[in-house]
C-alpha cells in the first residue's frame, strides 16, 4: 500500500544534514560544533507573542463558559505536566467541543509549534493516526490565563503531546515532556518503516553507531530498553554519570561535531524558537555528560540498523523507541 506520507528526505537515500540543520538550530549546533563557545543568547525561547502563543491568546477569548468550564484548570494543576503515547488530557474531544472556527485555531496553533518544512506532514500523520475523526478526536486543556504570565496550552491524542506555554515553564524545552510517533502503514512496521516521517531520526542516530569504533560499540550496544510507563518514561536522573551507553566525553572530535548535527536533525520538526531553546539547555548542562545507548534486542528484521535509541544527560532524555512502529519521548531542561 503507498503511503500518503512523503519521503521526509525527498530522497532514498539517508538524510542530506545540509537540508536539516540550514532548516533548523544550525548556528547553535554547528558553532558549537566547531569549537567556539554555544550561544547561549543568541535566540529567545518562544515567548508570548510567538505565532502559536498569540493564537492560544484568540482562542481563549472565544471560548464560552461551558466550554472553560472542560479544558481551563488552573496553571499548577499537576495534569499539565503529564505526557503518554495515547491519552486524552480532557474528556470531550476537539470535534466535540468546539466550533469550526475554534477547531480551525486549535489546529494552527499545532502547525505553528512546527517548522514550516514539517507543519503539514507532521498534521498528516496526527491525522492519520487518529483514525476516522482525524484531528478532531484529539483533546486540549489551558492552564492559567493568556496573557497574566502564566499559561501552557497542551493538545493530546494518539502519538501526540504537544505543549504551547509562551516560556512561562521555566528553564523546560517545549513547556515540559512532549511525546511523539507515527504508525505509517501497520501496526508492526517493516524494517526500514517505510511512509513513517520520523524514521529519518533513527537512520540519523545509526549513522552515530556506524562512527564508533569496535570498543566504543560495545558500551553502546546494550540488551533492552527501558519500557513505557507515562511521565516515568521520561523522568530525569540528575546523573552526569551511571548513565546508559556511551558518555559522549569518550567520543573523539569528529564523532562529537556528528552528534550534535544528528541532534540538530532530530530538532528539525520543531519551530526554531523550541529548537534553539532545547539545544541551548543541553549545551548548558554540558554536551560531554550526554550518554547515546542502542538497544540490540529490539531490532526489526535483525538488520543492524537499530530501531531503538536514546540520547540522555542528567537533565534531559531524547527516547525513540521504533518497534513496533515509532514512539518518541522527549523531555530537556535546565535542572533535573
Amino acid at each position: 500500500m503507498n503511503s500518503p506520507f512523503p519521503d521526509p528526505c525527498h530522497c532514498a537515500n539517508p538524510i542530506s544534514r545540509r537540508g536539516f540543520i540550514k532548516n533548523t538550530l544550525s548556528g547553535v549546533a554547528v558553532a558549537a560544533a566547531a569549537g567556539s563557545q554555544p550561544l547561549l543568547t543568541t535566540l529567545a525561547a518562544p515567548s508570548p507573542t510567538s505565532k502559536s502563543e498569540t493564537l492560544v491568546t484568540s482562542f481563549y477569548k472565544t471560548l464560552k463558559e461551558e466550554q472553560r468550564k472542560h479544558i481551563c484548570f488552573a496553571f499548577e494543576d499537576p495534569l499539565r505536566l503529564k505526557v503518554d503515547n495515547n491519552w486524552q488530557i480532557t474528556q470531550q474531544t476537539v470535534a466535540e467541543l468546539f466550533t469550526p472556527d475554534q477547531q480551525a485555531m486549535v489546529r494552527e496553533i499545532f502547525r505553528n509549534l512546527h517548522s514550516p518544512e514539517y507543519a503539514d506532514k507532521v498534521l498528516h500523520q496526527v491525522e492519520h493516526d487518529a483514525g476516522k475523526e482525524g484531528f478532531g478526536a484529539c483533546s486540549v486543556a489551558l492552564f492559567g490565563e493568556p496573557g497574566t504570565g502564566k499559561f501552557e496550552f497542551v493538545l493530546s491524542g494518539r502519538h501526540v503531546t504537544r505543549r504551547c506555554d509562551g516560556d512561562s515553564v521555566d528553564g523546560a524545552a517545549f513547556g515540559g515532556p512532549i511525546f511523539y510517533g507515527h504508525d505509517a502503514e501497520s501496526d508492526n512496521e517493516k524494517p526500514d518503516h517505510p511512509g513513517n516521517i520520523y524514521w529519518f531520526q533513527a537512520l540519523r542516530a545509526n549513522e552515530v553507531f556506524k562512527a564508533l569504533d569496535g570498543k566504543q560499540r560495545q558500551i553502546a550496544l546494550l540488551g533492552t530498553s527501558r519500557p513505557e510507563a507515562g511521565n516515568q518514561t521520561v523522568q530525569l536522573t540528575g546523573k552526569a554519570q551511571g548513565l546508559p551507553g556511551i558518555p559522549v566525553s569518550e567520543l573523539a572530535r569528529d564523532q562529537k561535531e556528528l552528534v550534535r548535527k544528528v541532534m540538530a536533525d532530530l530538532l528539525a520538526p520543531f519551530r526554531q524558537e523550541d529548537a534553539v531553546e532545547a539545544m541551548q539547555l543541553i549545551e548548558k548542562n554540558g554536551f560531554d555528560q550526554l550518554h547515546l545507548a542502542f538497544y540490540k534486542n529490539q531490532d526489526i528484521g535483525n538488520d543492524g540498523v537499530w530501531d531503538v535509541w536514546q540520547i540522555e544527560g542528567p537533565a534531559m532524555l531524547w527516547y525513540f523507541r521504533g518497534k513496533p512502529h515509532v514512539h518518541t519521548w522527549v523531555h530537556v531542561r535546565e535542572h533535573a
